[in-house]
Parts: structure tokens; sequence; C-alpha cells
């Protein structure tokens, strides 16, 4: 009977990974009906945009992409960045400034790690929670995350499945019916991969549902000039990047960062 144990665990991923899928879409939903129709139709900023695709990083990214392609700062493919002009022209800008450093020059890692945690970029997401494009800090699991768990129960089930028919049956319970009882926890998984799939798609760890649509209308929108440049940067991250020596600045791995 080792394999009713077996089952019984299966149950336990399946139904854990569902029941927190079921209730991270509860918690979009209500986000969603909790943005304005003024905040789903406001003009998201290039830090809102990135905010909302990628999270604080992504808004450090995209500002020290902002601020190299003004030529205010160097990025170096070797992965430094040198001040050139040290005017924040926001205070986005100026704690990239203030995370190089009084010597003007450090490394990428730990100035991007240090402009994500900054005072601006916290007081960003918190504009972005009270409009109900965001998702709240704290708020628990997102759709994104519970998908992913989802996922790993479905692939799990299987593995417990396969293991339960290799094992002796000493009951006489035909090893049909021994994985139909593991179809089961594998049908509820995959079902619901698929209703995610159909009514919740795009994920997103950052974004509401109300920040995804402003998100999928920014990404419509014409392209060409130096702010779509930016835009597509800040909602598909450094991979955007056109200039391989810019993108090589943030890529590069060598003497890695170390606090």
């Amino acid at each position: 009977m080792f394999w009713v144990l077996l089952l019984l665990l299966a149950w336990a991923f399946a139904g854990t990974a569902c029941t927190r899928l079921c209730l991270a879409a509860v918690r979009a939903a209500a986000l969603d009906a909790d943005a304005t129709t003024a905040d789903r139709e406001h003009d998201l900023t290039l830090y809102e945009a990135a905010f909302l695709s990628g999270g604080p990083a992504r808004v450090a990214d995209v500002t020290m992409v902002s601020m190299a392609r003004q030529r205010r700062l160097h990025l170096a493919h070797t992965g430094w960045a040198t001040v050139v002009d040290p005017r924040g022209r926001d205070e986005i800008e100026q704690s990239v400034i203030g995370a190089i450093g009084p010597e003007g020059q450090s490394r990428i890692a730990p100035v991007r790690a240090r402009a994500a945690g900054a005072e601006a970029v916290r007081r960003l997401a918190d504009r972005l929670v009270r409009a109900g494009l965001a998702v709240p800090d704290g708020a628990g699991a997102t759709v994104g995350t519970a998908v992913r768990q989802v996922r790993a129960a479905a692939a799990t089930v299987p593995v417990l499945g396969l293991t339960a028919l290799l094992l002796p049956v000493q009951t006489g319970t035909p090893r049909l019916l021994v994985g139909l009882w593991f179809a089961l926890p594998l049908i509820l998984s995959l079902s619901c991969l698929a209703i995610a799939r159909f009514e919740a798609h795009p994920y997103s760890r950052w974004a509401s549902p109300a920040g995804q649509r402003l998100l999928g209308a920014l990404v419509r929108r014409p392209a060409g000039d130096e702010r779509s440049l930016l835009t597509s940067v800040a909602v598909r991250g450094i991979r955007a990047i056109g200039e391989p020596q810019l993108r090589a600045a943030f890529t590069h791995r060598d003497q890695p960062w170390r606090e």
C-alpha cells in the first residue's frame, strides 16, 4: 500500500499549488477592481513601465541606459560605470549617481543593486500600488509564481505515479487502476494551467491586470524614436539594447561584485 502514500503526496502537491493559484487570481481580480478608470487610462512614464515590467532592478537599468545615451554616464563594456555629469535630472537619476559613489566610478552590479533599493524607487512602487497598477509587496504569491508552482506539481505527479507503478503491488490492485488514480491530480493541475493561460496570461510578478493592460498598449505604439528605444529596454530589459558595447556593460561577468 505504499503507492497510496505516493498518491496522497501527489494530491498534496497538486491541491496546494492549485489552491494558491486560485487565491492569487482572486487577489489579482481584487486589485483590478480597485484600479480607477483614470488610473487605467493614464500614460505610463518610462520609470513606471520599467517597474511594472521588471521591478526595481529594471528601473535602475533603464535609468543607466538613458543617462548613457545622453552622454551623462559612461558604461564601459568591462562592466564599469563612470559619472560624466553629476547633476541628476530627477530623483531616480540622483539615486544612480549616489549609488556610484563620491569617486564617480563603480562597477555596474553594485550600482544596480543600490539604485534598485533606493528610496526614490520605493516611492515609485508605492504610487503604482496606490493606483492599482502594481502588486503590493507582501501580498502573497502572484499569479505568475502560483503558475510556476502548479507547473512543478504537474511535473511531480507523473514521477510519483511512475514510481508507484514500478513498486510491487501486494494487494492485487490492477496497475491500470493505480495509474488512473494518479491521473486525477495530474488532470487537476493541467486544467488549472489551461484556465490560468486563458484568463490571466501574461503572468507578471510586478504589474496588476490593469498595469499589464497599460504595458500592452505601450508596446503597441509606433517605434523608431529615442523614447521608443528606451521603452523597449524598460519593457524587455537589457536584451533590447541595440548597441553591443552598451549591452556588454550589463552582461560583463568578470570580477563579480561582492559586498
